[in-house]
């Protein structure tokens, strides 16, 4: 994955695509802030630590966009979007509603989960299986509706 990021920088770089320049140079930079911490740690950075980075990324410029429509900012949101575009490219194809429901029912019959009690359960097999592919705040919510039953 980091060297596919590599590649598409210098391809970006090469036709004057400023605004994926700029989103890959960010992703670059919070890779090798993990990398350290990870070193720091005695640790290596896994594919499934680089997904969830990419997602919070995401996360934090969904924040900001949001923020930037309700106070007229059109140039800022529009920022936003293109590096989240950027950042998204590189993350597997997000589950659908249907199948992160599917997911949460499958997760909970394979857990024994009987009550909100068991939600860490849960979710952490929803992590384990899919990282990357799922927002685990909607799956959080998707649990906690389906154990409160």
């Amino acid at each position: 994955m980091r060297e596919k990021m590599t590649a598409d920088l210098k391809e970006a770089m090469k036709s004057g695509d400023r605004r994926k320049v700029d989103a890959l140079r960010l992703i670059n930079a919070a890779l090798k802030d993990k990398d350290i911490e990870a070193r720091g740690a005695g640790k290596t950075v896994t594919n499934d630590d680089v997904l969830a980075l990419l997602q919070k990324m995401i996360k934090s410029r969904q924040e900001s966009l949001e923020i930037y429509e309700k106070n007229n900012r059109p140039d800022l949101a529009e920022k936003e979007r293109g590096e989240i575009a950027v950042i998204s490219s590189y993350l597997p194809q997000q589950l659908s509603e249907d199948e992160a429901a599917e997911a949460v029912r499958l997760a909970i019959g394979e857990t024994g989960a009987a009550s909100i009690k068991d939600m860490g359960k849960v979710v952490a097999t929803l992590k384990a299986k899919y990282a990357g592919r799922m927002d685990f705040a909607k799956a959080s919510a998707l649990v906690k509706a389906a154990l409160s039953v």
